[in-house]
């Protein structure tokens, strides 16, 4: 079985992704205020770097830290919901459940195993415009010591009532597309295995706890 790609994860905070989520049972969405999305990306992302900055706490305290950070920030229901698609409906609600506990521990794991990488990093915003009626795109520009900077687009929704990111562009793709074609591709692999997606998440988080620890 092929595993699932490791991916570059500021961006996995953008794993955000997917309120929007097909089959998603979430009321409609009023339309988002810009302002109110630029000072929630904000507000998030300094949460975000004070946390990955944070060298005087452990490891484990930083991790914590961050997951209640993404928990607020990302609608994980509907973003797993959406990365999943079609085969949501083809898994036992064992499989659901224990695919909805994987991957936002693969969504926190993929940022606490690169902590070291980002440390230093910092973000600038930019300009936000109204995508659609339903969401708002805010342009920011990270910097890493020693790295060149480069352009993350945050698609800001709301969600009961509260800014959620929906999705990240970076280079003009979605990410959250791009994973949902990932998936897509290890169930296909593997006939139509959901148990062979949750399988290869295991053994993602594996590789990632490992990498956190410097292993």
């Amino acid at each position: 079985m092929h595993p699932i790609p490791r991916r570059l994860v500021l961006t996995a905070f953008g794993v955000g992704l997917g309120a929007l989520a097909a089959g998603g049972p979430h009321p409609a969405a009023a339309q988002p205020d810009p302002g109110r999305a630029v000072n929630f990306i904000q507000a998030t992302g300094q949460e975000l770097t004070a946390a990955i900055n944070d060298t005087r706490s452990d490891l484990a305290a930083r991790r914590l830290r961050v997951a209640g950070i993404l928990r607020r920030a990302v609608d994980v229901d509907g973003v797993g919901r959406f990365i999943i698609g079609r085969w949501w409906r083809q898994a036992s609600p064992a499989e659901q459940q224990d695919y909805m506990k994987l991957f936002e521990e693969t969504l926190i794991r993929n940022l606490s195993a690169r902590f070291g990488e980002y440390q230093g990093v910092r973000f600038l915003l930019g300009r936000a415009q109204s995508r659609t009626e339903d969401d708002v795109l805010v342009n920011t520009v990270i910097e890493r010591p020693n790295v060149a900077p480069f352009s993350l687009d945050w698609r800001v929704g709301e969600v009961g009532g509260q800014p959620r990111v929906v999705d990240v562009i970076a280079e003009g793709t979605s990410l959250r597309l791009t994973q949902r074609s990932e998936y897509s591709a290890v169930i296909q692999r593997n006939n139509g295995s959901v148990a062979a997606l949750l399988q290869a998440m295991r053994g993602q988080i594996q590789q990632l706890a490992a990498r956190e620890q410097g292993r």
